[in-house]
């Protein structure tokens, strides 16, 4: 992890320490997650608990790592390099939304937001975790297709943020704010679809 992770001990009840810690900061919050209870969720002691991480906020972060990389590994696996551009664009699109509207992710955004004015370390590593690491995943294929010369980008950051705010148009805003948490398949095509349309019209060589 960034920095602080030196502090935080890796042994046998590791993951058990991480997934009890998800239950409660989910269920609770972050204030409300009590030490007491998310060593009970974990079936481990409050020393043990301690061990792995003297301070909450390595524990919430450390959660939020976890989640964040192993859903851009899965989204990342799910890419067949061999297809047609567009398609890419189509899978990456849908990957996006749905780890977007996962319950999880939506609290944990929330929560990370609530608490970056109070501690500030918390925004950024999850901004590193989450928006920054999404822009490196997409970076590498855009990087890709244009070295190939399917596409004609210049900076792969700017393309990378803009391709992920342009398939989150709406759906972001409808989910953090509870008006809707369920999309069909018909809603997030549409908005995909337009994402990769107006994506290729400023970037397809």
């Amino acid at each position: 992890m960034a920095d602080g992770d030196s502090t935080i001990k890796r042994g046998r009840k590791f993951d058990q320490v991480l997934a009890g810690a998800q239950q409660i900061f989910l269920k609770d919050g972050f204030d409300g997650a009590s030490v007491d209870d998310i060593a009970k969720a974990a079936g481990v002691s409050k020393a043990t608990l301690y061990s792995y991480f003297p301070d909450k906020r390595l524990l919430f972060m450390e959660v939020a790592r976890r989640e964040c990389e192993a859903q851009a590994d899965a989204a990342e696996a799910l890419v067949d390099t061999s297809l047609p551009l567009r398609d890419i664009l189509m899978l990456a699109g849908r990957s996006i939304v749905g780890a977007m509207s996962r319950q999880f992710n939506i609290r944990m955004y929330r929560m990370c937001v609530a608490e970056s004015e109070r501690f500030p370390q918390v925004g950024e590593l999850f901004y590193e975790f989450g928006p920054a690491l999404v822009r490196e995943r997409i970076g590498f294929f855009l990087r890709m297709f244009t070295e190939n010369g399917q596409l004609k980008i210049e900076d792969f950051d700017l393309a990378s943020d803009q391709f992920l705010q342009l398939c989150r148009v709406d759906l972001m805003d409808r989910s953090l704010f509870k008006l809707e948490t369920d999309f069909s398949a018909t809603d997030v095509d549409y908005v995909v679809n337009n994402a990769v349309e107006m994506f290729l019209a400023r970037y397809a060589a």
